[in-house]
């Protein structure tokens, strides 16, 4: 095994670069997966309980988008994992026998699970019952779901790692608690917050469409009634982002203090902190109360994190000088520990009551400078507020489109159905920014305080990692204009009966 070894620059640029375009790309697919599932259940419902053909034609157009989407989704997904293997080795090596046990229950469960059903749901149409059927398209939706939980636990446990035992000898993390691990305050926000998410851009999509048929005057039946469900189903998953953002937010101040004070662009902070709308215009003690639910709350700032700082509590905290020397320490005793545990064990207990006392400061250790422990500040900083920015603007414009439809004058505002169609590249820009908060702002970690992403990298050619950059860019580029010019064409030659 090669841990932790040196490694060329260049070949941590690429994998990084690398992971992020399949990321991006996969996470283009899955939001609208999960939102099309809840609002083609809903409808399908309704063709249930009415017994209104009208419904079952309207709910077999959204599953007919639902299915051009998930087919493309599925293959980017499978890559994605695979990628943990070829270029992050390392990684897998030290945290897969925690990291791996999410990822296996996703696979061998919600996955086979909602590609079981889903079968029914696309062929079993007057082959099966209709309460089968029905069944069938809510255990699809729901184990696409299911599917989602487990992925974020282990996105999360890389954020805040829980329920585990560092043992040297083996040279992994071995886990001591499942339920720490599926269960932790940090998987049950980031899951109740992204699903909802994905139900949200699933809403704004089905509103999109059915603006752009109102513009041109067709299917304006199926329209109106599709966009009355989509607009009341994006309404209420907008107060369900509002709540579970509100929490992330206090999560994000007790378990990664530095990615909110780069969201914010804080340099120093305290009681009272203010909110940054923009540059030069803040809101003073909001912050606070966000982070906190406190006004007089205390929020360290980017340098107090570097400098080290005193909380409201009275505990000090080190500075990133004393963490990285804590960590080299750390480092030093792991080799000692390796070199003797077999030959010496009298040593390599010193070496490991040693390793155990600075273990918390492990990762600290691959770090050569404090500058490496901050993040791209402008790029979380601006990622954040497009996020909130078109969340905001996207909610305002549901509630909006939902009152004007109820009252039959939407269909007649055409600058609000032009809207309604450019907000469907904006909820995926909004999608996007998210996650870019998520995952640069906690850089240089690839598992939070544990482990740096320098450290986590496969021995690989750079040449190689290179070529596959761009050829999955391609395949993945093509696979996305091809699912949008099979959407279009499925769109504009739907014809309602």
């Amino acid at each position: 095994m090669t841990f932790l070894s040196a490694l060329d620059p260049s070949a941590i640029d690429w994998s990084r670069a690398q992971f992020a375009l399949t990321a991006c790309y996969h996470w283009l697919f899955v939001p609208l997966t999960l939102g099309l599932a809840l609002i083609m259940g809903i409808m399908e419902t309704l063709y249930y309980v009415k017994g209104d053909a009208f419904w079952k034609r309207t709910a077999q157009f959204w599953m007919k988008l639902f299915g051009i989407n998930f087919a493309i989704g599925v293959a980017t997904g499978l890559i994605l994992e695979f990628e943990f293997g070829t270029n992050w080795s390392n990684y897998s090596w030290f945290v897969g026998d925690i990291f791996g046990a999410p990822l296996a229950i996703e696979g061998v469960v919600a996955f086979f699970m909602e590609s079981t059903f889903i079968a029914v749901m696309f062929f079993g149409w007057n082959k099966v019952s209709r309460g089968f059927h029905l069944a069938s398209t809510w255990l699809t939706g729901l184990g696409a779901t299911i599917s989602a939980w487990w992925i974020l636990v282990a996105n999360a446990w890389m954020q805040h790692p829980v329920g585990m035992e560092f043992n040297p000898e083996t040279v992994r993390n071995e886990m001591t608690s499942f339920m720490a691990v599926a269960f932790s305050p940090s998987a049950v926000v980031k899951f109740l917050h992204t699903v909802s998410s994905g139900w949200m851009t699933g809403a704004v999509f089905v509103v999109g469409v059915c603006c752009w048929f109102l513009l041109k005057g067709r299917n304006v039946r199926m329209a109106k009634a599709s966009l009355n469900v989509a607009a009341v189903t994006g309404v209420l998953a907008t107060l369900v982002v509002m709540g579970t953002g509100d929490k992330s937010g206090v999560v994000m101040a007790q378990e990664q203090p530095m990615k909110l004070a780069a969201a914010e662009g804080l340099r120093r902070g305290g009681t009272q902190a203010p909110f940054s709308i923009v540059p030069g215009v803040e809101v003073p003690g909001v912050l606070s109360v966000l982070a906190t639910h406190d006004l007089n709350g205390y929020v360290p700032g980017i340098d107090d994190l570097l400098d080290g700082y005193t909380d409201a509590q009275g505990v000090q905290h080190l500075s990133a000088e004393q963490k990285i020397a804590r960590g080299k320490q750390a480092l030093q005793a792991f080799g000692q520990f390796r070199a003797t545990y077999k030959s010496d064990p009298a040593a390599a207990a010193e070496a490991r009551a040693t390793l155990q006392e600075h273990l918390p400061y492990f990762g600290y250790g691959y770090l050569t400078h404090r500058s490496q422990l901050e993040p791209p500040v402008w790029l979380v900083y601006w990622s954040f507020r497009l996020m909130v920015g078109i969340g905001s603007f996207l909610m305002l414009y549901l509630v909006v489109a939902l009152w004007l439809q109820r009252r039959d004058k939407l269909a007649t505002m055409r600058w609000m159905l032009w809207l309604g169609v450019a907000a469907v590249p904006m909820v995926y820009v909004a999608g996007q920014a998210g996650w870019v908060v998520a995952e640069v702002g906690r850089q240089p970690w690839a598992i939070y305080e544990l482990l740096p992403v320098q450290a986590a990298v496969s021995q690989l050619p750079v040449a190689n990692i290179m070529v596959t950059f761009f050829l999955f860019l391609l395949v993945f580029t093509l696979l996305l204009a091809a699912e949008v010019g099979i959407m279009c064409k499925a769109i504009s030659r739907h014809t309602a009966a």
